[in-house]
């Protein structure tokens, strides 16, 4: 709740944590027994709203959100506070995960950052020989193509290349650089 003060009035503001509060409000409506208060006070809307939307004055093909299903309220509570009119809805604890950002494994490079891709690719050739053709397509984000034609010099431009720290161009960190390089130390120790 967070409180609005002037130097008229005070005014206290809540925030609706309900998804769709107005559907939810429409649901509740047209298959509870509930008063509009209590939809108003769960929903966060004034009872008027509420009231409109029951004489389907502002909710014409308006579908309502069932908060049983959403995992809103439960049966229970509805049976509850349909009991006693007085009685407020109390809103039942999320029950879904918290959502996981995606992580996209490729990055955007921009067009005049590609021009030197070859760059830290011969970079990585030139200190790192044994280093598979995967592992740095990955890292730079070229493709094993590129990648084997600067390893065998087949490119046309290959005099050109200047062999520069990836991480310094902006290709990867230097995490994700270390990480990459412990591999390899590691696969070769093992040979």
């Amino acid at each position: 709740m967070n409180t609005i003060k002037s130097d008229q009035c005070e005014m206290e503001v809540v925030m609706s944590d309900l998804i769709m509060p107005k559907g939810t409000a429409v649901w509740l409506i047209e298959n509870t027994a509930l008063t509009f208060e209590q939809i108003a006070r769960f929903c966060n809307l004034h009872i008027l709203e509420v009231q409109a939307l029951a004489d389907d004055q502002i909710s014409t093909g308006m579908i309502g959100v069932d908060p049983i299903s959403m995992g809103q309220l439960t049966q229970d509570e509805i049976d509850r506070c349909t009991q006693n009119p007085n009685a407020h809805l109390v809103k039942s604890a999320d029950k879904f995960p918290e959502l996981k950002k995606r992580v996209s494994k490729k990055k955007y490079i921009p067009l005049l950052k590609r021009q030197e891709r070859p760059d830290a690719i011969a970079w990585l050739i030139k200190f790192y020989p044994d280093m598979s053709d995967t592992v740095i397509a990955s890292l730079i984000s070229a493709t094993k193509n590129t990648v084997a034609s600067i390893r065998e010099k087949a490119q046309s431009r290959m005099g050109e290349f200047n062999p520069r720290d990836p991480v310094l161009l902006g290709f990867c960190s230097q995490i994700e650089l270390d990480t990459a390089i412990d591999a390899y130390k590691k696969a070769k120790n093992e040979k």
